[in-house]
Parts: C-alpha cells; structure tokens; sequence
C-alpha cells in the first residue's frame, strides 16, 4: 500500500493571511499515514510544513507522487541528482520511494517539514502527564546530516 499524507492547506480565500504579508500561506499541516518514515515519523503525526522552503540533503519533505500526483508523500530528500530529488523512507523495510519510481522533478516538491507533532496517546491527566506529553510529542523535524552523508559515501 502506497504511503499516503492527508495535508491541509491554510485556507485560500479573500484575505487569508495577508495581515501578514502572506506568511500563514507559508505553512501548512499533514498528517502522515503510513510507516515509511518509522522510527522518525509515526502514522498519526502531524507535521507543521512549510510550502516553498530552500530543500537541503536531509531534509524531510512532502511530495507528490510521481506516478500518483493526486498522492501525496513523505520522504527524506537524499541526495539532489540531475532533474530532481532523490528521496527515501528512513524505514528499510518500505521501499515507496525513489528506489521504486527513480529521482523526483523539483516541481513535485511541496514542502518541508518543519515540526513534528505525535498525538496523545494514553497519557495521564495529570500536569505532569501533559508536560511530559509536550516534551515528547512537539520536536522539530531536523535534517539528518550524517544519513546523507553516510548514503553518498558508498
């Protein structure tokens, strides 16, 4: 089953965002759906995203698919090759990405991830609970330098 991100623009309409010069319309939330990006990502997080944002070696990115671009996906951009991005799972085991359909045009590229948020799960009621509930779930999505780096060595 092909990995699957339900994403949620900020809506579009007569003065969204422009208060601010447009920057609400600079990010976005997905969910994600599937395990490719198991350990980092879990199905069920949310991820804060930032349409249009500089793509680095590393980072975690929202696509569409290229066979599928009705499909929208979550991969980490590997290494940039010529015409695109070549992007993969951080789980092993899920191989939807660009070791089945090759390397990514820019233009399908929508989006980085910015922060991730894991939902509560099971988590006790207490101020406590919550606090450690926070530190837990709200993480910025960073790049993995030394993954990129480790891939291009080989």
């Amino acid at each position: 089953m092909p990995e699957r991100v339900h994403e949620r623009e900020p809506e579009r309409g007569a003065g969204a965002g422009q208060e601010r010069g447009g920057l609400l319309r600079a990010f976005g939330l997905a969910e994600v759906y599937n395990p490719s990006m198991v350990p980092t990502l879990q199905p069920g997080d949310q991820l804060v995203v930032r349409y249009g944002a500089v793509v680095r070696p590393g980072d975690v990115v929202v696509l569409r698919h290229p066979f599928r671009q009705d499909l929208l996906i979550v991969k980490r951009a590997v290494q940039r090759r010529d015409g695109g991005w070549w992007v993969q799972g951080d789980n092993p085991f899920v191989e939807n990405d660009s070791r089945e359909f090759g390397v990514v045009p820019d233009e399908l590229v929508i989006a980085r991830a910015w922060v991730r948020v894991r939902p509560p799960r099971g988590i006790q009621r207490s101020v406590a609970g919550v606090l450690s509930w926070v530190v837990s779930a709200v993480r910025p999505v960073r790049a993995a330098r030394s993954f990129s780096r480790r891939l291009r060595a080989r």
